[in-house]
């Protein structure tokens, strides 16, 4: 009985540090919908394209890809600048649909570049020591130290973006122009510019994801597409524009296939999109989202 106890236990560990992955991933999403209004569709190709710029700094310089952090994630929030300013920005001048035809474009056109650029092979990121480090809870229990970092990041990141939106002037126009835009024009905060430091957050944070991604599997030119499945139903979950939300529905996600993976692996995958739906059936706004959330469709919460 011990033994089946631990067992189920090891199940909860290990899917409550997956759900940090998807949360950390689904961040950025959160944020983008959150102020912007804009589905990324092309948010989990983002995530890969910072996994292979990873690999190639780390292979140029020939370190582990936590030592080019601090090259990778100024360069991912300027592209989420760019993005925002010369793509995502014009499109939102044409109604709500633009946005998703603009990212799906932009996803396809980056599959396509990685496919060409870097082939379909299947890749990984050299995580150094720390890739290979593990402790034991107890006997029967052992946790990757790679997999509580990637819990670990997310934590830091949903805390500090959290911080950032509630106590900071920045924080204070976002969530401003998140209620209303245009009144937010009018008083004059300055929305073009705050959305492409929104965009470039976001864009950083997925590439901080795609590391990790990369680190603890393997990716390839296609892997966004699957990427940007889990972080979209960790995001609704949790509830739209709630980031503490993205991290309960992540670990939601992560708990499922976990648990259920130890029973039947071959339906771990199909449980998970099964709560989704069945989180939608029963509460459509997601399971945190604020009342005015609710009402508006995706203000912060």
């Amino acid at each position: 009985m011990t033994g089946f106890v631990t067992t189920w236990i090891n199940a909860v560990i290990q899917g409550m540090l997956l759900g940090g992955q998807y949360a950390l991933i689904a961040c950025g999403l959160s944020l983008t919908f959150g102020v912007m209004r804009i589905v990324n569709l092309a948010h989990g190709d983002l995530a890969v394209c910072g996994a292979y710029l990873g690999l190639v700094l780390s292979t140029a310089l020939g370190v582990p890809v936590w030592v080019v952090l601090p090259l990778l994630l100024p360069g991912a929030f300027v592209v989420g600048a760019v993005l925002q300013m010369l793509l995502l920005g014009p499109s939102l001048r044409h109604g709500v649909l633009a946005p998703v035809l603009v990212t799906f474009g932009l996803s396809v056109m980056i599959e396509n570049l990685l496919q060409v650029a870097a082939t379909s092979d299947p890749r990984g990121l050299n995580g150094g020591s720390l890739a290979v480090a593990s402790f034991r809870i107890t006997g029967k229990i052992t946790v990757s130290w790679l997999f509580v970092c990637a819990f670990a990041a997310a934590v830091v990141v949903l805390s500090g973006l959290q911080i950032l939106l509630s106590r900071t002037s920045w924080g204070r126009k976002v969530r401003a122009t998140a209620d209303d835009p245009d009144t937010a024009r009018l008083v004059g905060i300055r929305v073009l510019p705050l959305f492409a430091t929104v965009a470039g957050v976001a864009v950083g944070t997925a590439a901080l994801a795609g590391v990790f991604i990369g680190t603890i599997g393997t990716f390839d030119p296609f892997a966004g597409s699957g990427t940007l499945i889990f972080a979209f139903e960790a995001v609704v979950i949790g509830g739209i524009g709630s980031l503490w939300g993205t991290l309960a529905g992540g670990m939601a996600l992560g708990i499922t296939q976990s648990v259920v993976g130890q029973v039947n692996q071959a339906y771990a995958v199909l449980a998970v999109h099964l709560l989704f739906l069945a989180v939608l059936a029963v509460r459509p706004a997601g399971l945190f989202t604020s009342h005015q959330a609710a009402r508006e469709a995706g203000a912060l919460g």
